[in-house]
């Protein structure tokens, strides 16, 4: 199961520069064929609406090729982007990676 579990560390900000080469790593996991994707927000300082956007378009891409999208370990700023826009109701949000194991671990 661990093998079809691809990691994305995003760092800095996540905005409509660095959103491009998020939509990039999406595309690149779709075709290894991942069954979960989870962002780790882990060194994300700053998101706007751009990068709000790249994942909400990442997770329909996600989906349709029948792949989870997880995030983990988001920030303050970010946490209250998501509330905002309802989207903590859409993403299933992890404190920390090891959370996550914890769940992959035990579902296995």
């Amino acid at each position: 199961m661990r093998e079809q579990v691809q990691v994305i560390k995003l760092s800095g900000n996540l905005n409509a520069t660095t959103s491009q080469e998020f939509r990039q790593n999406i595309t690149d996991i779709l075709e290894i064929g991942a069954k979960i994707v989870l962002v780790d927000f882990k060194d994300v300082t700053f998101m706007d609406s751009s990068g709000l956007g790249a994942l909400v378009l990442a997770f329909k891409t996600l989906r349709a090729a029948d792949t989870k999208l997880v995030l983990c370990s988001i920030n303050e700023q970010v946490r209250i982007l998501f509330e905002l826009t309802n989207m903590d109701k859409v993403f299933e949000i992890f404190p920390n990676q090891d959370a996550f194991n914890q769940i992959l671990v035990s579902n296995t």
